[in-house]
């Protein structure tokens, strides 16, 4: 049976960093795939590396060949590809633990003809989050490149790496990459790709993680003559391209538009080797835990464990829809809680601030995700309370008041954040039951149900 996704990895030279790549790889979550490495006739460890890979892994098929560029290479993988989806990686990078299973996914659950996603641009020990379309949802073809003419030249739209692409398309056109020139040949591709595509997705989530390395035009030695020329027909073809797309009048009133790609010089960010805003340092872009914090044993080091492994999920969904890792976990308690709650009560469940609480709720009240109503009731004061209130202080009418009970609701907006709730959930859930038997789950579940009664008993 054919695997879903085909992984294609071009390699020239590549033995200082083509483990890291690899190995990103074979460790994602998703593992319905095959790992094409096409080595384009390297003169380093790079060819041994990759059979050692493949003697290792079923999923790894290795190409040699002799050194004719990467686009001779990339095609060579496509001719090989036999996934339902092509995705692409440069061998000097590495992708996210997600990134295969988010690409699928979003494919599937919005039937897709392209999915493009956001990245981190990585420069020494420091990255960055980009991205350009922060519209969420299907987008058409026309909706889809009246974003890409405002950054024409930059890389989100430009290259390979960032998109999951269905091979079917590519067959069915004969698309493959332009051998002829060596530089925009994967853009060139990407705009013969989106002519036939017509639902678009644009995932708010970095799961690639791109470094910048020797290569470019600049260090390539081309002359301004050739560079001109290139440009030429690389303009020719994006114009073309909105001729095609855009209706006659549209095209005239965006005309200055297309041609700006004309000027623009291919970009992909810039990250500065210091802490400036936007920038984060490598390791710290997601949740990170030392091996010594969760290997442990005993009652709250596991509570601690299972409770990291479902932030790490939702995480995901935080990064899709703009949000906090707070303002998920207060989503999902919202959910999940069908009565009326005072604000104490929420923070220590979610194990946050009440400051933390309040500017979560703020955050999601302006993104109308959630509304707010005060209960008449209110929760029982003790002994110890009443007299204090006796006082009538006025720190004691605050604390009065910010135990007032409260009902939260979520409102409409906030559907597309549940549905990627869920879908965390059954990452969590499935990662938890690894290796059971339906069987096993159905009795686990079962005792769980029983634990949880004993434990509200107890409580209460």
């Amino acid at each position: 049976m054919n695997p879903t996704v085909s992984i294609i990895v071009p390699i020239y030279n590549a033995e200082k960093y083509l483990n890291r790549c690899i190995d990103s790889i074979l460790n994602q979550e998703y593992s319905d795939f095959e790992l094409i490495l096409v080595n384009d006739g390297s003169k380093d460890a790079s060819p041994q590396i990759c059979d050692e890979y493949a003697a290792k892994d079923a999923r790894v098929r290795v190409i040699h060949k002799e050194n004719t560029g990467v686009s001779d290479t990339r095609n060579i993988a496509i001719d090989h590809a036999t996934g339902k989806y092509l995705q692409f990686l440069d061998s000097d990078d590495w992708i996210t633990p997600d990134a295969t299973k988010l690409l699928v996914r979003t494919a599937e659950d919005y039937h897709c003809d392209m999915v493009i996603s956001d990245f981190y641009r990585v420069v020494g020990e420091h990255l960055a989050h980009k991205g350009d379309i922060e519209e969420d949802g299907v987008m058409t073809l026309e909706e889809f490149a009246a974003h890409m003419v405002e950054n024409p030249a930059d890389f989100y739209y430009g290259v390979l790496w960032n998109k999951l692409f269905r091979r079917d398309i590519v067959e069915e056109h004969h698309l493959r990459m332009n051998t002829e020139i060596s530089w925009c040949e994967d853009f060139m591709f990407n705009l013969e790709y989106f002519r036939h595509a017509k639902v678009f997705y644009a995932l708010q989530v970095p799961i690639y993680y791109y470094v910048r390395t020797k290569g470019s035009l600049a260090s390539q030695g081309m002359s301004i003559s050739n560079t001109v020329k290139m440009k030429l027909m690389v303009f020719e073809y994006y114009n073309n391209f909105y001729k095609q797309v855009l209706t006659e009048e549209d095209y005239e009133a965006n005309r200055h538009q297309v041609y700006r790609y004309f000027m623009d010089s291919a970009s992909d960010g810039f990250v500065l080797p210091v802490p400036l805003p936007g920038t984060h340092k490598l390791g710290n872009e997601r949740l990170s835990l030392r091996p010594e914090s969760i290997t442990g044993e005993g009652m709250l080091v596991t509570a601690y464990r299972e409770r990291k492994l479902l932030e790490r999920h939702l995480e995901t969904v935080a990064l899709k829809n703009n949000l906090t890792l707070n303002d998920t976990l207060l989503i999902l308690y919202l959910s999940e809680t069908n009565h009326a709650v005072s604000q104490k009560e929420i923070a220590d469940c979610l194990g946050i601030s009440r400051n933390a609480l309040l500017l979560s709720l703020g955050r999601l009240a302006v993104k109308n995700l959630v509304s707010t109503s005060d209960s008449t009731s209110k929760i029982p004061l003790g002994k110890a309370e009443k007299t204090e209130k006796l006082e009538k202080n006025e720190k004691t009418e605050r604390n009065e008041k910010s135990e007032k009970l409260q009902t939260y609701n979520l409102l409409a907006g906030a559907d597309s954040v549940l549905k990627d709730i869920a879908d965390a959930r059954g990452d969590y859930e499935k990662t938890l039951f690894l290796g059971f038997t339906e069987e096993e789950i159905a009795a686990y579940q079962k005792f769980a149900m029983q634990i949880g009664k004993n434990t509200l008993d107890a409580l209460s």
